[in-house]
């Protein structure tokens, strides 16, 4: 799980955004992002990419946690409430899981616990094993 969570935290674009992996086992996975100045929009909002990107990191670690490369194929997210300050959390789970397809629900919410977003994703299990060795 180590070579796992050192491969997870080689993404460049998250660590750009300030995103941090919190937890994740095979099929969940939590991540947060502290909001920032360059996290807002032009009406004061955290950008709707921003919670994008956070919710499909969680995304993409649950479901690439059981050490089987999975590549998104589909996603859509609905923005339930506005963020402007604090930390927002992303808290993804596991639906369905087969050898081809597997789908995925992630949360979004702030520190008061209020849902932001919510975020579906279905992947495509590509059946080869990733290589997590190679980047401790």
């Amino acid at each position: 799980m180590n070579s796992l969570a050192a491969f997870f935290r080689t993404d460049q674009f998250v660590q750009h955004c300030g995103i941090e992996l919190v937890s994740f086992t095979p099929g969940q996975a939590v991540a947060r992002m502290a909001i920032r100045p360059w996290h807002f929009n032009a009406v004061g909002i955290v950008q709707g990419g921003a919670i994008f990107t956070l919710a499909d990191y969680a995304f993409a670690v649950a479901s690439n946690a059981h050490g089987t490369v999975a590549v998104g194929i589909n996603v859509s997210i609905t923005y339930m409430k506005s963020a402007t300050a604090g930390v927002l959390t992303a808290t993804a789970r596991e639906m369905a899981l087969n050898p081809k397809l597997a789908s995925y629900s992630v949360d979004v919410t702030d520190e008061a616990g209020a849902l932001i977003a919510v975020f579906q994703g279905l992947v495509y299990r590509k059946g080869h094993p990733i290589e997590a060795d190679k980047t401790a």
